[in-house]
């Protein structure tokens, strides 16, 4: 089984970088896990968000973050709509289902034929 985010929204935010002051290099992004095997395919409803500045290519962590800062993200979490929690079912799993069914299928012909 494999596990990945995917990028789902990103939002520049003016406010100041705590680590270089730039003003126009924070990011926030929301990422959310799909789960991943032969079987199906699933989006979780766990979303995850991270604050990246592009100029000093760092990762801002919430202990750096200023009031202005948690105001801003706190706006952007109320506003921001995840994708919807969902499975598809994969062609591997259609040909399971499909091959047990046949199986039962001949099981109940031959107790119905044996018993004639």
């Amino acid at each position: 089984m494999s596990e990945r985010l995917i990028n789902i929204k990103e939002v520049t935010l003016k406010n100041n970088c705590p680590e270089c002051y730039s003003s126009d290099g924070l990011r926030l992004n929301f990422k959310q896990k799909i789960k991943e095997t032969k079987f199906y395919k699933s989006i979780t409803p766990e979303v995850i968000n991270e604050l990246n500045c592009i100029t000093c290519d760092s990762v801002i962590y919430p202990v750096q973050w200023t009031n202005d800062i948690e105001r801003v993200v706190a706006y952007q979490k109320r506003a921001f709509t995840p994708k919807k929690a969902s499975t598809y079912l994969k062609k591997m799993t259609w040909i399971a289902f499909l091959t047990i069914f046949i199986a039962i299928a001949l099981i109940v012909f031959l107790i119905l034929y044996v018993e004639l």
